[in-house]
């Protein structure tokens, strides 16, 4: 019996050291073939020259310098890297702060707010591709159902998505409705692992909500800010969906509403408003989006993580 014993404890180390590689095997085999093996093919690819598909010679660095230095293609990379910065900086203000606001009101449960927390959250579970057409119905100009209800107070017909200096923030609008039920849940469960005592003990000197928003609630859920900074950072540079769904690949109207997303696809697959296809220089941009997401994303987490100590 003790022997059995004995046999069983030495062999068990080795099943269970199977077990974990038979459960880790399939998702490592996903990684690789498509995360990590389509990544290095991207950056290896940037380094050669393209007939269609087909690689026909290694050029170095020459993809990088046409794609930033060279017009027009550094035009129109520097206008796509623009409008992600603008899609990035109008969802850290208009969403997140709002996802902020909304995120207190439910803190203070109120009657009727876990019907509201469904409410904000339900479009986060539609399709972008659904809520680009959605939204790209809303604003037609001739029976859309923004226009249509503006037109009940007399205000004429606005091209929201032909107009160049409406069709961005059209676009953004689209988005930040779609989105704003994640960054809303995400504070909301920072907010409540807050102690209650120590919200009643700011009540009882006297905070209102302002004070209590801005000196109490807002250091102590620094964590969740640094998840929601980071993810909303990442969003605003992959966006593709519904920029790709409301205004074309091209990003019309003008380049008005291009991004890299946009600008990568259209560059590396061809399109057949431009005429334009080069695999390697799409390959270098997908490079360089990778490099801007990486290098930014590692800085801001230690720069937010060491916030979070400081607060």
């Amino acid at each position: 019996m003790n022997i059995g014993r004995r046999h069983t404890t030495k062999a068990f180390p080795w099943r269970r050291s199977l077990w974990i590689a038979s459960l880790l095997t399939p998702a490592l085999v996903v990684m690789v073939l498509f995360v990590l093996w389509p990544l290095l093919s991207a950056f290896r690819l940037a380094f050669y020259e393209f007939n269609g598909l087909q690689p026909t010679g290694f050029i170095g660095f020459e993809n990088f310098r046409k794609v930033l230095f060279e017009q027009p293609y550094s035009g129109w990379t520097y206008n796509a890297l623009k409008h992600n910065i603008i899609a990035f900086v109008a969802l850290m203000v208009f969403e997140n702060g709002t996802a902020f606001l909304l995120a207190y009101s439910l803190l203070k449960a109120l009657p009727g707010h876990r019907i509201h927390q469904v409410i904000v959250f339900l479009p986060v579970v539609l399709s972008a591709v659904i809520v680009g057409f959605l939204w790209k119905l809303f604003l037609h100009p001739l029976f859309g159902l923004v226009n249509q209800t503006l037109a009940l107070v007399g205000i004429g017909a606005v091209p929201w998505l032909g107009n160049e200096s409406t069709a961005l923030g059209s676009v953004l609008f689209a988005n930040i409705w779609h989105w704003l039920g994640f960054p809303t849940l995400v504070l909301l469960a920072g907010m409540q692992r807050i102690s209650k005592e120590v919200i009643e003990a700011a009540r009882l000197d006297g905070a209102g909500d302002y004070v209590l928003m801005t000196r109490i609630i807002w250091p102590l859920i620094a964590p969740s800010v640094t998840i929601v900074t980071i993810l909303t950072f990442i969003g605003s540079f992959n966006w593709f969906e519904i920029p790709y769904v409301m205004a074309g690949l091209t990003g019309s109207p003008g380049g008005a509403t291009d991004v890299l997303g946009l600008y990568f696809y259209r560059t590396a697959f061809g399109s057949t408003t431009t005429g334009i296809q080069d695999f390697g220089q799409g390959s270098a941009l997908a490079v360089m989006m990778f490099i801007i997401v990486a290098g930014v994303t590692a800085i801001a987490l230690r720069y937010l993580r060491r916030r979070e100590i400081e607060l």
